[in-house]
């Protein structure tokens, strides 16, 4: 079984025991949240797509760990003006470990 969930206004395919990195989700490390932001469900002989969620079904998920990401380097220039500009940006995450997918009705 697989499911489609939106989180920090992005979209993943997850399936049980999976671990993904998403945008920052305010637990402590060790908690489980619950995501009720679910796109579509699917399993071996049915598919149900929400209109934008589906009712009732929801998704668990640990938080293994939170931190911060790579660093990315933003350069700006403007040709003939003399401005540059260098800054660096540090996206915060949070991994998280897929616990349950469930589906109420």
């Amino acid at each position: 079984m697989y499911a489609v969930i939106e989180t920090g206004g992005k979209q993943y395919r997850v399936r049980s025991g999976q671990e993904l990195k998403v945008e920052k989700i305010n637990a402590p490390d060790g908690e489980i949240v619950t995501i009720d932001r679910v796109l579509l469900l699917s399993d071996d002989d049915r598919t149900v797509v929400g209109d934008p969620y589906i009712e009732g079904a929801s998704v668990k998920a640990r938080v293994v760990e939170t931190g911060k990401a790579r660093k990315v380097l933003v350069f700006k220039k403007k040709p003939r003006k003399g401005f540059k500009r260098l800054r660096g940006h540090r996206q915060f995450f949070s991994k998280i470990r897929i616990e349950d997918i469930s589906f109420g009705g």
